[in-house]
């Protein structure tokens, strides 16, 4: 990735209040895919390693995100209770940007996306219920989460 691009992306700033986040988080996202930059992870990488558990009816979605380094994640489905167990981040989202630190537990609601940026190491949990003990990943990430708003918006129009 060329250091202009490093430059933008570091530079990223959602306004306070979130009201220019949709547009930003897609713009920056974009930057980042067509980057085909080795400094852009895609999923569990070595980089920004996962963890999932499980127990009954539980699963549980943990990541470890370096000082410096940022995620963007998915848009979730259904309301969930997510922890921050170490460190310090900016949670940027669409209700604006929050400084948190360990320890902290919050809710987020269902059409939800976040952009976390490390100020410290971090470790991050996702808890969402499992009532059937899914364990299959991809069947999971099917069931809680989607890529983009538009995909949001059409499942909110299939399911309410």
């Amino acid at each position: 990735m060329a250091n202009t691009e490093l430059a933008e992306i570091k530079q990223m700033m959602f306004l306070p209040d979130g009201s220019n986040f949709i547009e930003e988080v897609e713009r920056i996202e974009s930057l980042l895919v067509n980057s085909n930059s080795s400094d852009v992870f895609v999923g569990d990488s070595e980089q920004m390693p996962l963890i999932h558990s499980f127990s009954e009816g539980i699963y549980t979605r943990e990541i470890l995100i370096k000082k410096g380094m940022f995620a963007i994640g998915k848009i979730h489905k259904f309301d969930h209770t997510f922890f921050l167990l170490k460190g310090k981040l900016l949670l940027c989202t669409q209700e604006g940007i929050k400084e948190i630190e360990a320890p902290y537990y919050g809710n987020a609601g269902s059409g939800t996306k976040r952009v976390v940026i490390a100020l410290e190491d971090v470790v991050f949990v996702n808890v969402h219920p499992n009532p059937n003990n899914i364990k299959d990943l991809d069947k999971l990430e099917e069931i809680y989460v989607v890529s983009s708003y538009e995909e949001y918006k059409n499942y909110k129009l299939l399911n309410k």
